[in-house]
């Protein structure tokens, strides 16, 4: 029985083969949500605005992003911390034990946590970039100017739209329009496969990964009007578009950092 079940959760969960399912993706969006309520409580403990994680983050998400991609280019071994869901629980665990860290040296030091956690985060790069040492200019200039292209639009706008006024919101949109990005240049020129189930289905029916811009675009402005319109708490409010933001720029930047050295 146990064996069972331990088969059971090696083949849905475990490495991701035979890939994202609707069963995994159910169970993790349910364990995501769970985590975002416990980070939203923590945040309350601390006294801290989810907001001014905005760049410190990005450290942590390049760090987790850029291990999965050295994998997936046969850099970095398969095994279980550097694969999904283990590179969440290392990168999580790594930018909760900074956050925590920087917030005790702010006490006993005065020196912004912000900064102190910014460079936690960059240190803990370092390895990764190393041994990106091969990266293919082409696949990097196309998916910054899909990127660039399709951004620079809601950037001109933003100040003319009220609910692109909000840096986090703004930023939120753009972490998933780099992630459309990357996903359209990566399957409709280099041959790669969309491993999501809804965003799988829509490009299969559209036979082409562009679906996801819409996609994007529509989801993503939704569920930022319903959070501004229908939620009051700062706290509350900012974590959701931070999670928001770091589903659009972890995905993203794995992808693109997989195709640019592995094209």
């Amino acid at each position: 029985m146990l064996d069972s079940i331990s088969q059971f959760i090696q083949d849905n969960f475990l490495y991701l083969h035979p890939g994202y399912t609707l069963l995994n993706t159910i169970v993790f969006g349910i364990i995501l949500g769970i985590i975002v309520i416990i980070v939203i409580k923590m945040f309350k403990y601390i006294k801290k605005d989810p907001e001014g994680l905005l760049i410190p983050v990005i450290p942590f998400i390049f760090f987790g992003s850029s291990a999965r991609a050295l994998v997936d280019n046969g850099i970095y071994p398969l095994v279980l911390w550097l694969v999904t869901p283990g590179i969440y629980v290392l990168t999580g665990i790594l930018t909760i034990s900074a956050l925590f860290g920087s917030i005790y040296l702010q006490k006993k030091k005065g020196f912004d946590y912000r900064y102190a956690m910014f460079a936690a985060g960059a240190v803990l790069c370092i390895p990764n970039i190393f041994y990106m040492s091969s990266i293919n200019l082409i696949p990097f200039l196309e998916v910054i100017g899909a990127w660039a292209a399709v951004s620079s639009i809601f950037v001109i706008i933003r100040n003319k739209w009220d609910i692109l006024k909000n840096k986090l919101n703004l930023c939120a949109l753009l972490a998933h329009l780099f992630d459309a990005s990357s996903t359209f240049i990566a399957v409709d020129f280099y041959g790669y496969g969309e491993q999501h189930v809804l965003p799988n289905a829509l490009t299969g029916l559209a036979g082409t990964a562009f679906v996801m811009f819409p996609l994007k675009i529509a989801v993503i402005l939704g569920a930022l009007y319903v959070i501004d319109e229908y939620i009051e708490d700062d706290i509350i409010k900012n974590m959701l578009k931070l999670a928001i933001f770091i589903l659009g720029l972890a995905p993203g930047l794995r992808n693109f950092l997989s195709l640019i050295m592995g094209a």
